[in-house]
Order: structure tokens, then C-alpha cells, then sequence
């Protein structure tokens, strides 16, 4: 496992996962390394769970991350991120999106309260953010996994330029400009953190 980079995703169905997963995946291609992706669906099309896995470095072998060795996780959902926190090493980054997205099985009140903490319990360092918040004030939520990502890109070792090249390649041409400029503001966020 050494020298490979092992970077997990975790929401739900129409989220985005797989569109985010294809970004970080050619990102890291673009910077020149070894790259293997893998998408599991659950019942995407209600709103179930959905994995991204994104793997990178000199040489990789496989596209499945082993239970226990994550490096970081980028939960679009809060309680999709506990259901994948087994995935991940001790002392891992998780990138938590503050959203609730009941599933239909599920009524409001039994949604988890103490998701954080239970984050923190595993020894995790949690990076917490309202990217619909931040999104919101740029005038689409359309753009909330940009500014995910723009987080996610202060603990990867691409350049700026590359993501910003990918971004601009990948999301609709109409939307480039908003969605580069969702990604600076995440990344803004995730500097402020990271230094802090």
C-alpha cells in the first residue's frame, strides 16, 4: 500500500459522486501519476447510498480501497459518512459536507444528532463545512461539490492549476466560471483550516 493515496467518497444518490470521483481522478492523472477509480451504487436513483474511490501514486494496483486503509474521505452526507468511516486509517482527514438527507427508512428524529462527535471518537481529523451554504451565496447550489473539492484540493498534492483544468474541462461550459469560482472559495476555506 505504500506510496498510494486512498481517497473515499460518500453521499447519496444525485449528489454527484461519480462527476466529483471523475475530477479527482484526472486531476491526479494530469499531475502524472498511476490512477484507479471505482463507483459503487447503491439505489442511487432514491437517494441511496453511493461510494466514489479514487487511488493514486507511482504505481497502483487496484481500485478498491482495503477496509482500514483511507487516507481521507470527502462525505457529501453526514450519515453516509459514518457508514463508510471502517474504510479509513486511524488518524485519517474526513472532509464532512453538513447535510442531512434522511433516507426514506428513516423519520427525522431518529437521524443521528452527534455525528461529529462520533467522528472525532475514532481519532479522525474532521474538517466540517456548509458548502449548500456557501454555494448559496454564489448563486447556485449547483455548485456545492466544487467547493468540496476546493477543500479536498488543500490536502492532495496537485497544483491548483490542474484542478482548475479538469474543473473547466469536465462541469457544463455555461457553469465554468461559477463552478471555478466555488472551487476557490472551498479552497479558501480548507487553507483557513489546514493553517489553524
Amino acid at each position: 500500500m505504500q506510496g498510494v493515496t486512498s481517497v473515499l467518497l460518500a453521499g447519496t444518490g444525485g449528489q454527484g459522486i461519480v462527476l466529483a470521483s471523475r475530477i479527482i481522478a484526472w486531476t491526479a492523472f494530469k499531475s502524472g501519476f498511476d490512477v484507479k477509480e471505482s463507483e459503487i451504487h447503491g439505489m442511487a436513483q432514491r437517494g441511496g447510498s453511493v461510494i466514489g474511490q479514487v487511488r493514486f501514486g507511482k504505481k497502483v494496483y487496484s481500485p478498491s480501497i482495503p477496509i482500514g486503509y483511507g487516507d481521507i474521505m470527502l462525505a457529501l452526507e453526514e450519515m453516509e459518512a459514518l457508514r463508510y468511516l471502517h474504510y479509513l486509517r486511524s488518524n485519517a482527514v474526513v472532509i464532512l459536507n453538513r447535510r442531512r438527507i434522511a433516507p426514506p427508512s428513516l423519520n427525522e428524529e431518529e437521524y443521528p444528532k452527534d455525528v461529529e462527535e462520533r467522528i472525532r471518537a475514532r481519532g479522525h481529523k474532521l474538517i466540517s463545512i456548509s458548502a449548500q451554504d456557501i454555494a448559496q451565496k454564489l448563486g447556485s447550489l449547483r455548485v456545492e461539490n466544487s467547493v468540496l473539492l476546493g477543500v479536498l484540493s488543500v490536502y492532495l498534492p496537485f497544483e491548483v492549476s490542474k484542478w482548475e483544468e479538469v474543473i473547466a474541462e469536465t462541469v457544463p461550459s455555461k457553469t465554468i466560471e461559477m463552478n471555478l469560482t466555488a472551487f476557490r472559495e472551498g479552497r479558501s476555506f480548507g487553507e483557513s483550516v489546514f493553517q489553524s
